[in-house]
């Protein structure tokens, strides 16, 4: 997340560090070589992903696991920051209101229900297919299309459901409703720091001021925070700098 890098920076930069904020520069291995290289000290992952790509292969889950793997390989990971970036299922909400839908199991009792998802989602081991088997959906009416276009289907009512991430600006400004995932189908993405183990030694301060992230960003929070700075092209508002939300955001 480059609003979570500039949130770094921001604090870095208040304990006194001279910092430089690559922003964006690569997936998950892209910044993973760089921060064991010591190219970079810090960036921002997500749990689930750090098991399935950084630790793949091993066998590694839960928090502490995770966190010991990592360790020896001499990087050390925060606590979770709050916010848990998982996929989700999303439906309007005034329509989920009126027929008493809050979990995706509820879907169930709605066949009806034409539901469009990303293309990726329609493919992924913890996509569709796994999840039509995990809570025995019986919809028949289901394809895949690019996001935007799910979203513009949603508010014309030609699908009712889609898939997203659970801090999607989108969520917002569409008014949709996040489904719970009652029978905890999709694996966990909470956000976290990796930063390299010398840290500590070199600049105790600075580790202090970055973990005071810890805790601090809600689901709701980060989706408001994505909302200020990516604004869905069709509505009109001028999008906000990532470096301006994330220092409003820790001037609150």
């Amino acid at each position: 997340s480059v609003i979570l890098g500039e949130a770094i920076a921001h604090l870095a930069r208040s304990a006194g560090a001279n910092t430089e904020h690559r922003g964006e520069l690569g997936g998950t291995q892209v910044l993973w070589k760089a921060l064991l290289r010591g190219d970079i000290d810090v960036y921002p992952e997500y749990t689930g992903t750090i098991a399935q790509e950084i630790l793949a292969g091993t066998g590694v889950e839960g928090q502490e696991a995770i966190a010991a793997a990592l360790a020896a390989r001499g990087v050390l990971m925060s606590r979770p920051l709050g916010f848990n970036n998982t996929y989700a299922l999303g439906m309007k909400e005034e329509i989920a209101a009126r027929l008493g839908i809050s979990a995706i199991s509820d879907l169930v009792d709605h066949p009806e229900f034409a539901f469009g998802f990303s293309n990726e989602f329609m493919d992924r081991g913890d996509g569709w297919p796994s999840l039509r088997q995990r809570y025995r959906l019986p919809h028949l009416d289901v394809k895949g299309l690019a996001h935007q276009l799910a979203y513009s289907g949603l508010e014309a009512g030609s699908i009712q459901v889609t898939d997203l991430y659970s801090t999607d600006a989108d969520i917002q400004y569409h008014h949709l409703r996040v489904l719970e995932d009652d029978l905890g189908h999709f694996p966990a993405y909470h956000a976290v720091l990796l930063y390299r183990a010398d840290l500590h030694q070199r600049a105790p301060d600075i580790v202090r001021a970055l973990l005071r992230l810890e805790g601090l960003i809600s689901d709701a929070t980060m989706t408001g925070l994505n909302a200020r700075a990516k604004p869905p092209d069709d509505i009109g508002i001028d999008r906000i700098p990532e470096a301006q939300v994330a220092s409003d955001f820790l001037s609150e």
